[in-house]
């Protein structure tokens, strides 16, 4: 911390961004990874959501939001655009930021996997919601799912990836809180 206080505010926040973005090329790139225990029923932990659950718990709507939309967009060039991740990824920034979570929990990691599990849901319907849409604009052609194909699998895939979040949330969750938090520290005690 004592080197941190030695940096310029310029070199500092420099540096803070560089962490920041660090993180989000981390989770983009462990996106599409299958390490061993990372992995139920075919389905991974949704790395972008836990980042911005993690950012957007002690920030603005706005702020979460963009973080969702930014995050969103990029996943959508990584994978495909149709559905969108822009729109389940904004709003779960937007919720999480007007979570006005109350102390049930001491440990502020938990309270975050138990957010992670319910976004993760959210997100994941989102998703699903989108494909009924596509179907039904679909059903003329042959290769349409059906709703209950899409809502049989989104059951799997939802309860899956909220789980997978949940648990590895903390992983990301902390080392970055901390990271904030330092750097918040820092600046309030430079003015």
């Amino acid at each position: 911390m004592t080197a941190l206080l030695l940096w310029s505010p310029y070199v500092r926040q420099l540096v803070n961004w560089s962490v920041t973005a660090g993180s989000v090329l981390l989770c983009l790139f462990v996106l599409h990874s299958r390490f061993p225990g990372m992995e139920l029923l075919g389905v991974g932990p949704n790395w972008p959501l836990i980042w911005v659950v993690a950012w957007s718990v002690k920030r603005s709507p706005w702020q979460g939001a963009f973080a969702g939309l930014v995050l969103g967009l990029i996943q959508d060039g990584l994978t495909s655009p149709d559905p969108t991740h822009t729109l389940s990824l904004a709003l779960v920034g937007m919720l999480t930021a007007l979570l006005q979570k109350q102390r049930y929990v001491q440990e502020d990691f938990i309270s975050v996997a138990l957010i992670v599990f319910g976004m993760a849901v959210l997100a994941e319907t989102v998703i699903a919601v989108q494909f009924s849409l596509q179907s039904s604009h679909l059903m003329a052609q042959s290769t349409y799912r059906s709703l209950a194909e899409i809502w049989g699998y989104h059951q799997r895939i939802a309860l899956s990836s909220a789980i997978l979040s949940s648990l590895w949330a903390p992983v990301l969750y902390y080392p970055l809180n901390r990271w904030w938090q330092l750097i918040n520290n820092i600046e309030q005690m430079q003015t």
